[in-house]
């Protein structure tokens, strides 16, 4: 296989605070010898989430073996998801803030048409159901665990217990149609056909629409990391990748 030098869109902070978290790791587990340092075992795995380069490709780059590459992004990736914030503790951080706003988003997956429980009907594939809550500004504060996408959204939102979490934090949410009948603090637009709306009712939608137009930002923040573009790995592990890409961002986008 030949290997050719490349770029990663990353600061050179992020590397700086995974690599710390991985050296922290190792002395944890008392480990003494290592292929790579903690430094390059840092760069390996923003390879591959913001690249989404396969463990083989790494391993040639890096001079270890396929396996090898394996357990050092799986490890890395345990650590990061394991600082990811709670549901408990996004809300402390959305209760600072005027509104939030809600929304899912269908992470694709590599999966044959037999796989009917991560078909999502809305988007036409098969992938993973995430749960997004942004700021006003449309800066990522959570993301949930994934569901099979043929999860719908307001059911997702359901069973990560979103909308009850809302209301007890007293939180306004905006949240579009997928989130029918989701009651306590989450704002919906107006139900029906466009031309069926009152003049007053058509105004509120629009106001809507605009307002929550900038949750498409955070949908594009998770997107930049080209793993989550398509994920070739197993279904098990997306909740902690996601998680992972939380937690990078959160700490390292200022």
């Amino acid at each position: 296989m030949l290997v050719y030098p490349s770029g990663i869109s990353v600061s050179t902070s992020t590397l700086r605070y995974l690599s710390a978290l991985l050296r922290a790791r190792r002395q944890e587990r008392g480990t003494r010898w290592r292929r790579v340092s903690a430094g390059r075992q840092a760069l390996l795995v923003l390879a591959h989430l913001r690249s989404g380069h396969t463990y083989a490709q790494l391993a040639a780059g890096f001079g270890v073996g396929t396996t090898t590459a394996y357990r050092y992004i799986a490890e890395a990736i345990d650590v990061l998801a394991a600082l990811a914030p709670t549901l408990a503790e996004a809300m402390k951080t959305a209760s600072t803030k005027a509104f939030v706003m809600l929304d899912g988003t269908l992470l694709p997956i590599d999966r044959i048409a037999a796989d009917r429980p991560f078909y999502s009907g809305k988007h036409k594939k098969h992938g993973m159901n995430v749960q997004v809550i942004t700021d006003p500004a449309g800066r990522l504060l959570w993301a949930s665990p994934a569901l099979p996408g043929a999860v719908h959204d307001i059911k997702a939102a359901r069973t990560h217990d979103i909308i009850d979490a809302l209301e007890e934090a007293g939180v306004e949410c905006w949240a579009d149609k997928s989130y029918r009948g989701a009651g306590g603090t989450v704002r919906l637009p107006y139900w029906g056909r466009w031309e069926t709306l009152s003049a007053g009712q058509q105004a509120v939608n629009r106001s809507h629409a605009r307002i929550r137009a900038l949750v498409e930002q955070a949908m594009a923040t998770l997107k930049t990391w080209r793993l989550l573009r398509k994920i070739r790995s197993s279904t098990t592990r997306i909740t902690n990748l996601v998680q992972a890409v939380l937690t990078l961002h959160l700490t390292c986008s200022n």
